[in-house]
């Protein structure tokens, strides 16, 4: 091993979490400001509408599954990039506060900190416009720098709200210590077939499993077809969110759609951000993929009933007061 690499990791280890030997997660990705309006309806192109509530909170797809996993009984690790800004002091400040690990979200000077800008209408529906900031200054030298908490964490969870370069550097070292990568592929994009190839699990939502696939999916048979294409890409689970509907599992040896309880809905933002991190907690606690899916569907199922990101997310004592 390089002397700089050496020095890399003996720079991790120090702060490695004190809980080394249990299932712990690694959540690498975007730390954000959320930014949101609440009204009737959310504007067409060229349209102005009078809003009603606004409020701002910590988000980020990276950030919000961190919080999730956390607050569901999840040993968590974050890495991520923030500005030299009040929004990345509070942002950093906040992921304390539920208690994950923010030794390695570094803080760039010259850039903003992630902005969402957020439209939620009655139906609890929602328009997201992304300006993702520090985020896409989240470098392979980065993760070179965090080199050891890769051999302490079993899960390690990733979105696109960073370079696809970085993620795909992540999936190769990830791959080559053998450990479990979960991929949401969101915002929706077409990705490289190698970066699929390394994959313990995928888990698009509707459209970004049509992105991922070209099928464009109207119901269950269309969703299954679209979640074997993506099995034959060389992923090991593939697992379809499908809103209220519940998810779809597919692996070479199970299929299951998994319901979700009903709820009336108020606000959807960072539900599947709630589904992610809940499902890293069940796994890493040894729950099989249907099982695990299910705890994920009970916790997404409280985050929409209520307003916003984070601050929707419910706590462990939640989910397990649910009855079947």
């Amino acid at each position: 091993m390089a002397k700089s690499q050496i020095v890399k990791q003996l720079k991790a280890e120090s702060y490695l979490p004190v809980h080394k030997n249990m299932n712990t997660i690694l959540v690498i990705g975007s730390l954000n400001t959320d930014m949101v309006i609440q009204t009737e309806k959310i504007p067409t192109a060229g349209e102005t509408v009078l809003g009603g509530e606004f409020f701002m909170n910590t988000g980020g797809k990276g950030a919000n599954q961190a919080v999730a996993a956390s607050r569901l009984g999840g040993k968590v690790t974050f890495i991520g990039k923030v500005g030299d800004d009040i929004f990345g002091e509070n942002g950093i400040r906040s992921l304390k506060e539920e208690g994950i690990e923010t030794t390695f979200v570094g803080i760039t000077s010259g850039v903003s900190s992630g902005v969402a800008m957020i439209t939620v209408d009655k139906k609890g529906e929602n328009a997201i416009v992304v300006a993702p900031g520090a985020n896409y200054r989240l470098t392979i030298d980065d993760i070179e720098n965090a080199f050891a908490l890769f051999y302490t964490n079993d899960f390690i969870l990733l979105q696109l709200e960073i370079p696809v370069q970085t993620v795909e550097y992540i999936i190769v070292k990830a791959k080559s210590l053998g450990k479990k990568v979960i991929l949401n592929p969101a915002p929706a994009q077409k990705l490289n077939a190698d970066l699929l190839k390394g994959l313990y699990m995928i888990t698009p939502n509707e459209r970004e499993a049509e992105a991922l696939t070209g099928i464009k999916i109207g119901d269950e048979t269309t969703a299954k077809e679209a979640a074997q294409r993506l099995l034959e890409k060389g992923i090991e689970t593939v697992i379809i969110t499908l809103g209220e509907k519940g998810a779809l599992v597919k692996t070479q040896d199970v299929y299951a759609i998994v319901p979700s309880p009903r709820v009336e809905a108020v606000d959807t933002t960072a539900a599947g951000d709630t589904f992610n991190g809940a499902l890293a907690v069940a796994l890493s606690e040894g729950k099989d993929i249907v099982a695990a899916t299910s705890f994920a569907c009970r916790a997404a199922s409280i985050s929409v009933a209520r307003k916003g990101a984070q601050i929707s997310m419910p706590y462990r004592k939640e989910i397990d007061s649910i009855v079947d």
